[in-house]
């Protein structure tokens, strides 16, 4: 037996403004209802929008919920617009909707200061909780690799040797290439300044000083947070949305160590390697610099070198080159399991996996420094 169709006027008893509906009303009846709507109300009202304060339903067949919200909705009214019902399963579907409709708020206005305080606020909010998720994944980590050393067969060798193949063997021509750059502008500017006061064959102190501290393992920091850390983002976040991940906890394994373990300790293992690179073709870069501006021989560079710049300076630079590789690696491992839902995502994470290791890499050299400082290093 075919529905019958929706219908609706608005009419007026006494004083008050009535909306009768009839026929049926549901999700699927209301289809091509907006036209009769239309008619209804400029029958009424002519353009206005009609309201009522009443709502005759007894001749309503069949309802459903969206069939009470439109009902409700082209009354005008609210919790207050009394409706008469065809029988008591109708009137309580009513009663439902009716009770649950609401008023949305006024649009507040907000001045650009107040709304400024707002999103950094927000911005403070979600930092702080970004904080606090890796602490506690870098915890995780920690208890993982413990776990690892009572049981040293759980250390997965092969995994941990092709990560060293990619973040460092493959990384050493272009650390290289930047670090012997680095060393020759560094060379030239400390030329170009100390010959003002007579001072240029200490351009020689200058350079070791500055790579074997800082700029060595600083640049190599950063060329592999850019370079690896963001590789190991976008790598777990691949299979983050493929949901390979969710499937290794499903046949019972842990994906920090199966995923994260490995990489984290090729990168701690590799980082010393690259900065210890870094290091020594900026000596070469700063070497091939002095050769040409102050008329040194490479061998009269070295013994220089070797005469006024202490091993404790080259100690200090890789000091710090493990604890920015572990920092590089759980940020960017880190990042790569928060991916979700999308290929969009994934790029996301792996753009703020590079911006959060190369501030935490700057963050903690100045740590470092202060460190080396007041231990008079």
């Amino acid at each position: 037996m075919a529905e019958a169709d929706p219908t609706l006027r608005y009419v007026q008893r006494g004083s008050a403004s009535v909306l009768e509906v009839g026929g049926t009303w549901t999700v699927f009846s209301m289809k091509g209802l907006r036209p009769k709507i239309g008619k209804a109300r400029r029958a009424t009202q002519g353009d206005s929008r009609a309201a009522a304060t009443l709502v005759d339903a007894r001749n309503v067949e069949r309802l459903d919920t969206a069939g009470a919200l439109e009902i409700l909705q082209l009354a005008g009214g609210g919790p207050d617009t009394t409706v008469e019902a065809a029988g008591e399963h109708h009137a309580e579907l009513f009663k439902v909707v009716q009770g649950n409709m609401c008023v949305p708020p006024k649009p507040r206005h907000v001045d650009w200061f107040t709304r400024w305080l707002e999103e950094l606020g927000r911005d403070m909010v979600g930092l702080g909780q970004q904080t606090r998720a890796l602490c506690a994944f870098i915890g995780e980590i920690i208890i993982v690799f413990l776990q690892a050393c009572v049981q040293p067969r759980r250390f997965r060798v092969n995994a941990v040797v092709q990560q060293m193949l990619e973040v460092w063997v493959k990384a050493l021509i272009i650390v290289g290439v930047l670090t012997f750059l680095i060393g020759v502008v560094i060379a030239y500017q400390g030329v170009q300044q100390l010959r003002q006061f007579g001072a240029e064959t200490f351009t020689v102190e200058a350079v070791g000083i500055g790579m074997f501290r800082e700029l060595g393992v600083l640049l190599t920091a950063i060329i592999v947070a850019g370079r690896s850390g963001s590789a190991f983002t976008a790598q777990i976040g691949t299979m983050q949305v493929n949901q390979e991940v969710d499937a290794m906890r499903t046949i019972g394994l842990n994906p920090i160590e199966w995923l994260v373990l490995p990489r984290i300790i090729a990168l701690v293992l590799s980082m010393p390697l690259l900065a210890f690179w870094g290091d020594m073709t900026g000596l070469l870069g700063g070497a091939v610099a002095c050769i040409f501006y102050l008329d040194f021989t490479l061998v009269q560079f070295f013994d220089r070198l070797r005469d006024t710049v202490g091993i404790w300076h080259f100690y200090t630079g890789m000091i710090k080159a493990p604890v920015f590789g572990f920092i590089i690696a759980a940020i960017g491992c880190f990042e790569g399991l928060q991916v979700r839902g999308s290929a969009e995502s994934v790029g996301q994470l792996t753009t703020r996996s590079v911006v959060e290791s190369i501030f935490c890499v700057i963050v903690l050299d100045a740590v470092f420094s202060i460190i080396f400082l007041l231990a008079n290093v």
